[in-house]
């Protein structure tokens, strides 16, 4: 018993009459008739009770008629979400993220993907440092990722999606809080809160600093910007962290612009040769209208 005779049975069951399941169908009567005979063969028993004006059902044929519309009805949901996974609509993809673009970008990408692609779910997992992203992109851990540059695999593919610079945080009731301005020379003798010397933003900050004449003092390494912001809002150290507008904090932090800062690239990745409809999607959703809008 296969799904084409279940179409063709559920089409004499519901109009009751081969000539008008016949029309239907598409297919002349006789044909019909055989294919509903040979159904009635298979399972061995009378499904249909046919006189010379209508059809009528028999105990086993109403049963038929009820288990086959639920079975017609899920293979046809079953090759609408193949169909669906496979032109990349629905399934789940991993992001992983650098931390200020968890604050910054994340929620314009899950508005945009919740609007376009409401069948994919959206795996986030925050706060992690280029280089643990670029590996998990490698062994498949993740899918895409939002990172800063320099991408040091030749198995990841990047776009550059924006560029920030580099602002200084600093504790609320520090001195360098009143100025509009804050220039690199000024951070000489403080402390720094920084993050691991993997990261891309700590080897911008470490370039700039030796431009500068001097090598920043680390008192504290924080692996998540919100922990840096914590330290430097309990007056562990200063920080350096891209962009400002979007960052968690409290009136303990003030933000004050670097004075000719370097640029820090934010940049949308993924495995090369990753062919995945889904990601592929993805990508042409996010990146491109993120480029252009600006934060």
């Amino acid at each position: 018993m296969d799904t084409r005779h279940l179409r063709y049975f559920v089409a004499v069951a519901e109009e009751r009459h081969f000539g008008r399941a016949a029309l239907r169908l598409h297919m002349a009567q006789p044909p019909l008739s055989q294919q509903i005979k040979q159904l009635e063969d298979q399972l061995g028993t009378q499904l249909l009770i046919r006189t010379t004006r209508k059809v009528e059902l028999t105990a086993a044929g109403e049963l038929l008629l009820t288990r086959a519309r639920a079975l017609l009805e899920e293979h046809e949901q079953l090759a609408r979400d193949v169909r669906t996974v496979g032109e990349g609509a629905s399934g789940v993809l991993r992001l992983g993220s650098t931390g200020s673009a968890t604050y910054r970008i994340m929620p314009r990408i899950i508005e945009a993907t919740t609007r376009q692609m409401p069948g994919m779910q959206l795996n986030v997992q925050g706060e992690m440092l280029t280089p643990q992203m670029e590996e998990a992109l490698v062994e498949g851990r993740l899918d895409v990722a939002i990172l800063r540059p320099p991408v040091r695999s030749d198995q990841v593919d990047y776009v550059l999606m924006e560029q920030d610079k580099l602002s200084v945080a600093l504790p609320a009731d520090h001195p360098l809080a009143q100025l509009d301005t804050v220039h690199i020379d000024q951070l000489v003798e403080l402390d720094f809160v920084c993050y691991p010397q993997s990261s891309a933003v700590t080897t911008i900050t470490f370039e700039a600093c030796r431009r500068a004449g001097f090598t920043p003092r680390v008192a504290q390494v924080a692996r998540e910007t919100s922990t840096l912001l914590t330290f430097v809002a309990a007056g562990l150290g200063i920080g350096l962290v891209p962009t400002t507008n979007y960052l968690p904090h409290s009136g303990r932090i003030a933000f004050r612009p670097l004075a000719n800062a370097p640029a820090v690239d934010l940049a949308m990745a993924w495995k090369s040769g990753n062919d995945s409809a889904l990601v592929r999607n993805f990508l042409d959703l996010c990146a491109p209208p993120l480029t252009k809008e600006g934060p």
